[in-house]
């Protein structure tokens, strides 16, 4: 029997090419997606060529009940999350932060942050061998720009990641004694549409210069890490950070 994988916001982007490393490694995937039904289907059908099972499931991650939902309709199609990879996430336009409503700072939170809690939440209570679970394995998708900051741009997001590498801490200490590990990727410059978000989609060309590495990354080059963290390779790895960030 395969292990089933959960990966939040995986319609496109890393988390459509973390849904797509998974199947290759055998994994039953569950493709989560807000609004774009076509790209979520579009994974699906590239996920089954691996010969693997797939279901697409449209759910806002930052409602509590459609959380839920989310989780009971992977129980009842695929059977028990081993993987959980929490990766949706939003921004808005570049902005400073003296321009930000209340609106758009916790439109932010309740997504990236809100909604992280949720799903480790609903994963935990099935993971967890307290609960007769058999173990299991939660990825938290942050960001370099905790580290940076974003000035000038995205303060609100990057504050909102920085509770994200707060949450794995936290959540890998409380929880390694129920056989669950909680680690996270930090992932820096990297080609998705997320950039056009924040209404410049050639922002990573603009700053690429500046990383040591001098180039952007690439979705499977973050999904990679991804992977290595959800396998048994890593079994002994929890409460850690993967830098995917270029050498910045």
């Amino acid at each position: 029997m395969n292990k089933i994988a959960i990966i939040t916001g995986s319609s496109k982007g890393i988390g459509a090419a973390t849904a797509i490393r998974l199947a290759s490694e055998g994994y039953d995937i569950c493709v989560n997606y807000l609004s774009n039904d076509v790209a979520a289907k579009d994974v699906v059908e590239t996920v089954k060529t691996y010969d693997v099972n797939a279901i697409s499931v449209k759910a806002d991650i930052s409602s509590e009940k459609e959380v839920e939902m989310l989780f009971q309709a992977v129980d009842q199609k695929l059977g028990t999350p081993f993987a959980l990879v929490n990766n949706a996430g939003i921004l808005f336009k570049q902005s400073r932060v003296v321009e930000m409503t209340a609106e758009r700072i916790n439109r932010v939170l309740m997504t990236n942050v809100t909604g992280c809690f949720l799903c480790c939440k609903e994963a935990i209570t099935r993971m967890s061998t307290k609960n007769g679970g058999h173990g299991g394995v939660i990825v938290n998708v942050s960001s370099a720009a905790s580290r940076i900051g974003s000035s000038g741009e995205y303060v609100d997001y990057a504050a909102s990641k920085g509770a994200v590498d707060t949450l794995t801490l936290g959540l890998a200490s409380e929880v390694a004694e129920e056989g669950i590990r909680v680690n996270c990727v930090r992932p820096g410059f990297i080609y998705t549409d997320m950039h056009k978000s924040g209404g410049e989609p050639n922002r990573v060309d603009r700053l690429k210069e500046f990383l040591p590495i001098k180039r952007g990354g690439q979705p499977e080059e973050v999904a990679a890490a991804i992977s290595w963290l959800v396998s048994s390779e890593s079994s002994y790895t929890t409460g850690s950070f993967i830098e995917v960030s270029g050498g910045r």
